[in-house]
């Protein structure tokens, strides 16, 4: 097996990398997003990201760490099966993924001190698995990216 998914992401020079892939994903998945879960989700990113600038890009580097920690097993599993998309493995498992990746975001929100970024999560934590699970093939494509 290759050298582990933490070790992979989170190497000085591929870390910025994947913190800019990661943000213009969340982007790219924003932008696809419709109707009232949708329009909800916009809101909670467009009420965080107007209220605390620069919030969103330092979540997603407090995060990257545990998340790449949490992927590992999946890796680890998808890499001895011999799959080759990494991010179809992940979808085939998307609930099980998203539930493994909620444990993450509902722990930081519960230890959150800032009020606007709970009430926004709150208000979409409901639809979340659902959001989470179309992204995944997207999100293992740019694990597979830098995990080559």
């Amino acid at each position: 097996m290759p050298v582990s998914l933490p070790e992979i992401l989170l190497a000085p020079d591929t870390r910025p990398l994947v913190i800019a892939d990661s943000l213009a994903l969340i982007k790219a998945e924003l932008a696809d997003k419709t109707g009232i879960p949708g329009n909800a989700v916009k809101l909670a990113y467009k009420t965080v990201s107007s209220i605390a600038p620069g919030y969103v890009r330092e979540i997603v580097e407090s995060m990257l760490p545990v998340v790449a920690d949490t992927l590992q097993p999946y890796w680890a599993e998808f890499w001895a099966s011999g799959g080759s998309e990494f991010g179809d493995y992940l979808a085939k498992r998307g609930e099980e993924v998203a539930e493994s990746l909620l444990v993450i975001t509902d722990a930081m929100a519960a230890g959150s001190a800032r009020a606007v970024v709970v009430t926004a999560y709150r208000t979409v934590r409901g639809h979340a698995p659902r959001h989470i699970e179309t992204a995944l093939p997207q999100v293992g494509d740019l694990v597979q990216k830098y995990a080559r």
